[in-house]
């Protein structure tokens, strides 16, 4: 019987981190150096939000000056963290619910790095790869600060994430070397 595949396994430990008062260009310009799609924004040590390419993306689109404008304006906040000991099943399911790519990973209640969509997608070449932890507990995941929400809802397990619209299903195929449901292998 495979072991389970928890955060831990499949998080990324190095992540590049930024303050609210930092100008946006200046994350981006340190996003593009460091050659990450986001930064997590810390006010200190604790993580208060992340600003990913998306949110830049928006920024431009309504022509604004990144020069002028700081992280905090644009980030996404609050951050959901879940503990590095949970199951990855666990995490894809919240990552499905709460509609993000990515999750603070804590460990005794500090931040120890990051797990991406990307993270999960490397773990499930096959649906069943991912198992699910058998007993769920209240509080796994969490907006840092402001509430908490179950995150082993096994009605996700054996899902994986589709490579192209993100969405969480058992239907995917290799195609061109990405994992792709039903829905976007028409295309």
């Amino acid at each position: 019987m495979d072991a389970e595949v928890t955060i831990r396994d499949m998080m990324t430990r190095e992540y590049v981190g930024v303050s609210e008062s930092d100008s946006v260009l200046g994350a981006v310009q340190l996003m593009q150096t460091e050659g990450v799609g986001s930064v997590v924004v810390l006010r200190g040590r604790e993580p208060v939000g992340i600003m990913t390419e998306s949110d830049v993306v928006g920024l431009v689109a309504d022509e604004k000056d990144a020069t002028e404008i700081t992280v905090a304006d644009v980030m996404t906040s609050p951050v959901v963290s879940m503990r590095a000991d949970r199951s990855l099943a666990d995490a894809a399911g919240v990552m499905a619910q709460q509609g993000i790519r990515r999750l603070v990973v804590t460990r005794d209640d500090e931040m120890v790095g990051l797990l991406t969509e990307r993270d999960v997608i490397s773990a499930s070449a096959s649906p069943s790869s991912i198992t699910s932890s058998p007993e769920p507990e209240v509080g796994d995941a969490e907006l840092v600060g402001t509430m908490e929400t179950n995150g082993g809802d096994t009605e996700y397990e054996g899902q994986s994430i589709c490579e192209v619209c993100g969405k969480l299903t058992r239907e995917l195929a290799n195609v061109n070397g990405q994992l792709v449901c039903t829905d976007c292998r028409e295309y």
